[in-house]
């Protein structure tokens, strides 16, 4: 893409002062008296600040929350809050990297940072890295509905088992809920638009996590002979300290948790999208709403981790929902927070759906102006290739592993830090400058990352032990 001019500036001309202009002024600022240039859509600053907060909020939102509990069990609740405290902090100061670097070259796609900081090769990495992200996440997301959604139907059916019935089988409602509900949002032209769904989204999880904490106080520990679950191997005698809660543990799988807290903050693809349409754009302003979301996702990740911890303690699971069901299956409140989930789940589609579809339209139309048959074509496939994924791979949680293991810190630590030191000037930040020097630091932590993950999923392979991992 060609490069715009800044008040009358060519980015090529210099750098100094923009990072200034773009703090306190509208982004991509413009002469008075003339019109606007607008850029990846056809208007410019039409979500509002609260909008803002509920699509970033929900792209933060994943399937990873179901697995928070099980991490705090794994890791206990001191060493798990900070943990979860760290990689929020270091969310958020990646989305800064990110937000710095648009504000200076005056671009907000996350490809085209990529191609101005290392041309072609940059953003071919960039919009690879978030498509393969989030058609794993997407898969996650359906996968949850093929395996929850039947079972509701035959709750409220009265059905036990599966009998055959069409309206039963995983395969068909994923195809249903992707042609009748995923695919008509995925059709929006703004990703703003779906600021409504997004905050129905969030209310359900709301209600999952007030489900939780109510279910605290009802379940006893150690769970009585009317309750029919079974306890797993691991604990199958109960000692008198299994109700205990552990501020510090570490077992065979603590480690391993840390993928699941670290994927549960992914959002950095949906970031710049979400800031081209925010109402009176500021780098500043933008930031406010990331952190908005993070904190508000981070109390509801620890709420959500600790009641169900001192529900189950060391007998939660790896999926929180399918606890509750072993409890009661039929327990008529749990009924309603898994169709809350779903619902949740399903409105978050489509707000991933965006990013990779501005990834593809970057890689092969970067210069076209908007069509509805390649808008429209992009959402259609994408689906299509996710519901075959859901559909004939009968587990995919390695294949996620090593998805989540790569693109994740790819997305949230490498991607940001490099682009952030080679698109600011030296001039203004040498690279031996602190600012640099941090970001260069925030990448290799991204590196140790990575091959800490790989390492594990290797082992996985290698023993053939089966670890409960997550992925947002």
């Amino acid at each position: 893409m060609e490069l715009q001019k800044i008040n009358g500036h060519s980015k090529e001309d210099g750098f100094d002062g923009l990072d200034a202009l773009a703090e306190h002024e509208e982004f991509l600022p413009h002469k008075a008296g003339v019109k606007k240039e607008n850029h990846f859509t056809d208007f410019e600053g039409k979500t509002s600040f609260g909008m803002s907060i509920f699509n970033l909020s929900n792209a933060i939102m994943g399937s990873g929350i179901l697995g928070l509990a099980f991490a705090m069990s794994n890791t206990g609740i001191i060493l798990f809050l900070i943990l979860l405290v760290s990689i929020a902090i270091l969310s958020s100061y990646s989305i800064h990297l990110l937000l710095k670097s648009a504000g200076v070259v005056g671009i907000r796609a996350y490809e085209q940072l990529g191609n101005r900081a290392f041309g072609a090769p940059g953003k071919m990495l960039a919009g690879c890295t978030i498509t393969i992200h989030n058609i794993g996440a997407m898969s996650s997301y359906l996968f949850i509905v093929k395996s929850e959604l039947p079972l509701v139907i035959q709750a409220f059916l009265g059905k036990y088992g599966n009998t055959g019935e069409w309206f039963l089988n995983g395969n068909n409602l994923i195809m249903i809920v992707s042609a009748l509900i995923i695919l008509p949002l995925a059709l929006m032209r703004q990703l703003g638009y779906l600021g409504y769904t997004s905050g129905f989204s969030l209310s359900c999880m709301v209600f999952f996590l007030i489900s939780v904490i109510y279910k605290k106080f009802n379940i006893p520990c150690p769970l009585e002979d009317g309750h029919n679950i079974t306890l797993t191997s691991h604990h199958a005698n109960v000692t008198d300290d299994f109700c205990e809660a552990k501020m510090f543990t570490a077992n065979s799988q603590t480690a391993y948790t840390i993928p699941i807290l670290a994927f549960a903050f992914v959002c950095h693809p949906e970031v710049l999208p979400i800031y081209t349409e925010l109402r009176d754009a500021t780098k500043k302003r933008m930031q406010n709403v990331a952190n908005v979301s993070i904190l508000a996702m981070f109390v509801m990740y620890l709420l959500t981790a600790l009641f169900g911890y001192l529900t189950f303690y060391g007998d939660v699971e790896s999926e929180l929902l399918h606890t509750y069901s072993r409890v009661d299956a039929l327990d008529v409140l749990f009924l309603c927070v898994r169709l809350a989930v779903l619902v949740a789940v399903t409105l978050t589609v489509p707000v991933v759906l965006f990013p990779i579809r501005r990834a593809l339209l970057q890689i092969f139309f970067p210069e076209r102006p908007f069509n509805w048959f390649i808008h429209i074509g992009i959402a259609f496939c994408l689906l299509v290739v996710v519901n075959i994924l859901v559909i004939f791979v009968p587990s995919i949680r390695d294949i996620f592993g090593l998805i989540g293991a790569t693109t994740a810190p790819s997305l949230i630590f490498i991607l940001p830090a490099i682009f952030y030191i080679r698109i600011i000037p030296e001039d203004q930040e040498p690279l031996r400058s602190r600012p640099k020097i941090q970001a260069a630091c925030f990448a290799g932590l991204g590196v140790i990352f990575m091959i800490m993950s790989l390492s594990f999923i290797a082992i996985d392979w290698m023993t053939g032990e089966s670890r409960s991992g997550g992925g947002h």
